[in-house]
């Protein structure tokens, strides 16, 4: 049965008005239009008051009830809604639709536009360097179907995946808003909620149908199917699609979203695995406590536009295992250094923002400076081609620079129609060329030549009168008027007609100056609205959608095609240029190098440095980088690294990471030299914190991030494992990080990065013949053994930890330092009497059947000599240099089993 409408009838009509309106937009604030103020009431106006301290006041009674508002000054209202958005808030914009002048009773009002945090187009509300998208996403059973749009750029892109990848989905997008069927079955699951920090909106279960998203879909690209954008099969996403697009038009008023010209589909398997955790870890976008710099991001984003920023963005968060887009973009950057970036981006100064541009004229919300920017920037392409390298030598930027074509019938367009400086806002006027419209420009010269009409009026009616001291005058009370003293008023025509007796004068009119000031008050109104209708005309035009007869009678053509998707051609080849060219810069500033791409699986780097470490330092004078090799191939699978805290390994296996992520980008990397094998995921577990929330400690979340990695890595994939097993006790974390390196050295065989402080496990060397040891380099000076980090990659394992002197380092009481000193000292020799303590080389069930003979000896030593062992095979004598040696024999000193009493 329907339900009946809400009766409002014992309200006052204004507040009807408002209550039907917010009857349709309940779970958003409704900014009701009144006048020079957006006026909220009731639970609006408390809510208001609550999130920004608006002050509230009580005017009158409605129903009986007092009425409760809040307002914001119309001039300041994206202030407001900016602050509104950022809180995570929707608002819903009622505007007045009627006439004021001849409305009976209060003015109609409509909803023009709904403003939320994943469908906001103002240029005010946006982050100019990210895209703001809105996502939906449909559950069926274990797998979810995604889609998802960037109302502001026109991004389309759907999705399907089981629930293990639905976090890594999430913050990949990093949706602004999250649109859900309100039913108890649409429910994230807590690790997908725990990587999603987006607005969460439900809507109707009935909008997320696949029918429904097919037709909407297919309706917007203007196709028949989706087969040539491979997502005729993807059912989920389309029924999620169905309520994404609903909602968008829906948001904006019922606009058509025109600019949206093209879909993505992507697919989990073409891209580089980098989950929730990989993100964090390695700060792609954002540091660990959620700030915007120093991030990878930061260091790399020198685009001049925002375009260009979002665009290097989408390429650090959605990198391409295949690697034919990276070298493209390699061999683009490398002619770019060779020409000198810098022209280039000087000229891209000039140059606006036309993605969100098209975007603002397709939901005829763009702005007259916008549509100035986009004249500018269209007049400014030939010379931007002109600092482009000279075509022929690369294929991607010279595909970039053709399509850096102005188009004439917009450009010419703008030029005729546009003002040179129009006014910021329409209702300002002065946005309309002059000499375009003849109307236009008479109503302006009536509004705009008063003050010379008085005057010649002024001096005819003296000479007519003979009255010399006559004036013709005007005030907003009274508006035109010929005003003559006391004294004259005998010389006053028969055609004055009085208006006003004053002290000492007589105000009069004049059926002349009657029509002029009929014509003169109406003139500034009437230029406004005339000035509304062009503008609309040419939105129209630039839509392509102008009528036959309004484009004859403006001697306007209708644009064909329409301009939006060569405005999308144009932005993204803005994009990509500007992407380039502060690739290009980074790499010629910061001394970087171009990787080679080769079949082998692995990783080969040769001084490499971690880019955002080395350029902190390089801003606050903390000295060079100390650069450290790396190779992890065939013959080498794992690096076991050890070392004391603050030494930097976390830092080595970072910038590991990150130079192979760029890489996959296209950019050049911080290396002297650098090979790269196929890549198809990124896996990190370096540090935790507690989930109060869902219940998982610090252990668990270590425990489950490893086990994620386990069950995804594989052989092409890059894993970072840092300090695993630290949230147990010592016996049960090194029983675990035995076994989760074992498992990744035998049964994933990635190329695996693997810091410890278990000691212990570098006598795994003489077992996993693909794992090495290496440590970070440390040295004790003074008598107090003050510790010096050298921060330099060295093989073999670490000589101790020198947990001590880092907390002294730290500022710990000396008293407890001498007393940790004493506990260390007791605790070594007893570990020493007791060895061997844990046989990480026992048979379990699943060792191999057969050992060989130098595997059975090396499983019944005791793990130090193990170790000593491992690190004498690993030296080649004829091939070392005298320094060489001489290191290696310290090395060697350090392995040496401390000598017990007794023995020989």
């Amino acid at each position: 049965m329907a339900t009946a409408p809400p009766d409002f009838s014992a309200h006052t009509p204004v507040m009807a008005q408002y209550l039907r309106l917010k009857a349709a937009h309940e779970d958003a604030l409704l900014f009701f239009r009144m006048g020079d103020f957006y006026e909220l009431f009731y639970e609006d106006a408390r809510r208001a008051n609550a999130l920004l301290d608006l002050t509230l006041t009580v005017r009158g009674q409605s129903a009986g009830e007092p009425v409760v508002m809040a307002g914001v000054p119309v001039h300041a209202v994206e202030s407001y809604l900016a602050k509104f958005i950022r809180l995570g808030c929707s608002v819903a914009i009622a505007e007045q639709v009627g006439d004021v002048a001849s409305a009976k009773g209060p003015v109609e009002r409509q909803v023009v536009r709904v403003v939320t945090p994943g469908t906001v187009t103002d240029s005010e509300l946006l982050d100019e360097r990210a895209d703001t998208l809105l996502l939906a996403a449909h559950r069926r059973r274990s797998s979810w179907g995604l889609a998802w749009l960037g109302l502001s750029s026109g991004r389309l892109g759907l999705a399907e995946c089981g629930e293990a990848e639905l976090p890594g989905w999430l913050a990949r997008l990093a949706p602004a808003e999250l649109l859900l069927a309100a039913d108890d079955a649409q429910t994230l699951p807590p690790a997908a909620q725990a990587a999603c920090s987006a607005t969460l909106t439900r809507r109707p279960p009935w909008g997320f149908d696949s029918a429904l998203g097919h037709r909407k879909l297919c309706a917007l690209l203007r196709v028949q199917n989706l087969a040539g954008h491979n997502g005729e099969a993807l059912s989920l996403a389309q029924a999620a699609a169905g309520a994404l697009l609903a909602y968008a038009e829906h948001t904006s008023g019922g606009q058509a979203l025109a600019h949206v010209q093209d879909l993505q589909v992507e697919q989990a398997s073409a891209l580089i695995e980098l989950p929730p955790s990989t993100l964090r870890n390695l700060e792609i976008t954002q540091t660990l406590r959620g700030e915007k710099a120093p991030t990878l991001l930061s260091l790399l984003d020198r685009c001049v536009t925002g375009m260009g920023s979002r665009a290097l963005r989408l390429w650090l968060t959605h990198p391409l295992r295949e690697r034919m887009v990276a070298r493209a973009r390699q061999a683009a950057i490398g002619r770019l250094i060779a020409h000198g970036p810098e022209a280039l981006r000087e000229a891209l100064k000039g140059v606006s923002d036309v993605e969100r541009c098209a975007a603002r004229i397709a939901l005829r919300q763009v702005r007259p400076r916008e549509l100035a920017g986009l004249r500018s920037t269209l007049q400014a392409l030939p010379a931007l081609r002109e600092a482009l390298p000279p075509t022929g030598g690369d294929a991607l930027l010279d595909s970039l620079a053709s399509a850096l074509q102005p188009e004439p019938a917009v450009q010419d367009l703008l030029q005729r129609m546009l003002a040179a400086e129009p006014a910021v806002l329409l209702r300002e006027g002065g946005v309309i060329a002059p000499g375009f419209d003849a109307t236009l420009d008479t109503l302006r010269g009536l509004s705009q030549n008063c003050d010379q009409f008085l005057v010649e009026l002024e001096a005819r009616e003296r000479a007519r009168t003979g009255i010399p001291n006559l004036r013709v005058q005007f005030n907003k009370v009274h508006g035109f008027h010929i005003e003559v003293t006391a004294g004259q008023t005998g010389k006053v025509p028969a055609d004055y007609q009085r208006r006003q007796t004053l002290k000492n004068a007589e105000r009069y009119t004049t059926p002349e100056l009657k029509a002029f000031e009929d014509q003169a008050l109406s003139a500034q109104e009437r230029a406004l609205a005339r000035e509304k209708w062009l503008w609309e005309r040419l939105l129209d035009a630039l839509l392509g959608r102008l009528e036959a007869e309004d484009a004859q009678a403006l001697g306007l053509a209708p644009i064909e095609p329409a301009p939006l998707a060569a405005l999308g051609r144009l932005a993204q080849a803005l994009a990509g240029l500007d992407a380039l060219a502060a690739l290009a810069e980074r790499a010629a500033t910061l001394n970087w190098c171009a990787p080679v791409f080769v079949p082998a699986p692995g990783l080969q780097i040769e001084a490499g440095r971690h880019p955002v470490v080395e350029a902190r330092l390089a801003e606050t004078g903390g000295g060079p980088f100390m650069p450290n090799d790396c190779r992890l191939d065939a013959k080498t699978r794992m690096l076991l690294i050890t070392g004391p805290n603050m030494g930097g390994k976390s830092t080595y296996m970072r910038q590991v990471a990150l130079i192979a992520l760029l890489g996959a980008i296209g950019s050049w990397v911080p290396a002297r030299r650098c090979q790269l094998g196929p890549l198809d995921a990124i896996h990190t577990r370096i540090g935790a914190a507690d989930d109060l929330a869902n219940a998982q400690s610090t252990f668990m979340l270590e425990m489950s991030e490893a086990a994620a990695i386990l069950h995804g890595a594989g052989e092409h994939s890059l894993v970072l494992m840092d300090e695993i097993g630290r949230g147990t006790s010592t016996s049960d974390g090194l029983a675990l990080a035995s076994a989760i390196a074992r498992h990744l050295h035998e049964r994933n065989r990635a190329c695996t990065l693997f810091a410890t402080h278990y000691f212990e496990l570098t006598a795994l060397a003489a077992r996993l013949h693909g794992l090495q040891n290496v440590h970070v380099a440390a040295a004790q000076t003074g008598e107090h053994e003050d510790i010096v980090f050298l921060h330099e990659i060295q093989p073999g394992p670490a000589s101790r930890s020198y947990g001590v002197q880092v907390a002294r380092l730290a500022g710990m009481p000396p008293a407890v330092l001498r007393e940790a000193r004493a506990l260390l000292e007791a605790i070594e020799q007893r570990e020493a009497a007791e060895r061997p303590q844990i046989d990480l080389f026992a048979a379990s069930p699943e060792a191999e059947a057969d050992p060989a003979p130098e595997a059975q000896a090396a499983a019944t030593a005791d793990p130090a000599t193990a170790a000593l062992l491992a690190a004498l095979a690993d030296i080649e004598p004829d091939q070392l240099s005298p320094r060489e040696a001489l290191a290696a024999l310290y090395q060697l000193k350090s392995l040496q089993p401390p000598h017990t009493p007794g023995t020989p």
